[in-house]
């Protein structure tokens, strides 16, 4: 089995990569095992700061619909709910290098994450209203990086934003220009290592008080709405028109 997720440690900085092209890094079953597993790695090496980006341009697809319209997401929805968990309480600051799109389940690493660095041209969407679904699992960590407008409009029309819109919304840090983008993520690493380690958990966990609150409180509700719509007719069919679409 080819591995999906790898994990390097470099002057201070372990980096995990999303390396699934095939199907733009959609978060299977094995992707989101191994995506754990490299987080559970990151925390226990001798970094100061962890990294997650993509091999490729594209980020994160959002859901594998191909195995998300054969049923049974109950497991996937709460691996999910689980995955962001893991993020927003890992003893170390995650940084999120965008250099390519991230539609839908792939928000939810975005938004759990410290600090996200996006370059100038990448796109987002919330496309689950479009698929007869809603983002209910990510919705624990997206909704309170949102203002509520930004939140109605994104959700409900399910519509492609830019970068500069990301950023003035809160979804992003900042976006900076593509050419620029290595240059930004290796200030913001410097930057965070300079910091003590005890500082950086202590304060990442004061920040994320609120955050992990939200998802303990919530998780079960969402967990269980995600799956129930995965599960129902119309979004079956929806999944069925688009992989088709995709496939023709």
């Amino acid at each position: 089995m080819t591995e999906l997720v790898h994990h390097d440690v470099a002057n201070g900085v372990g980096t995990i990569t999303l390396d699934s092209p095939r199907n733009r890094n959609a978060l299977s079953r094995q992707l989101v095992t191994e995506l754990f597993a490299r987080l559970d790695a990151a925390a226990d090496d001798d970094s100061r700061v962890v990294v997650i980006r993509s091999a490729d341009r594209v980020f994160c697809s959002g859901a594998d619909l191909s195995e998300a319209a054969g049923g049974g997401m109950e497991e996937g929805t709460r691996a999910l709910v689980d995955l962001q968990r893991r993020i927003v309480t890992h003893p170390k600051p995650v940084v999120v290098r965008l250099a390519g799109p991230v539609r839908a389940g792939g928000l939810g690493i975005v938004a759990a994450s410290d600090i996200a660095i996006c370059a100038d041209d990448v796109t987002f969407a919330f496309t689950e209203s479009r698929l007869g679904l809603a983002p209910a699992v990510i919705s624990l960590t997206v909704l309170p990086r949102l203002t509520s407008r930004a939140a109605a409009d994104t959700f409900l029309s399910g519509r492609t934003f830019d970068a500069r819109e990301a950023a003035t919304m809160g979804l992003v840090t900042r976006a900076v220009p593509a050419e620029d983008l290595d240059d930004e993520i290796a200030r913001v690493v410097e930057d965070l290592s300079l910091a003590h380690p005890q500082g950086l958990r202590e304060t990442k966990a004061l920040l994320a008080g609120d955050l992990l609150a939200r998802i303990d409180a919530r998780a079960d509700d969402m967990a269980a709405l995600s799956a129930r719509l995965f599960g129902s007719d119309d979004a079956r069919e929806a999944m069925m028109t688009f992989l088709t679409r995709k496939k023709s």
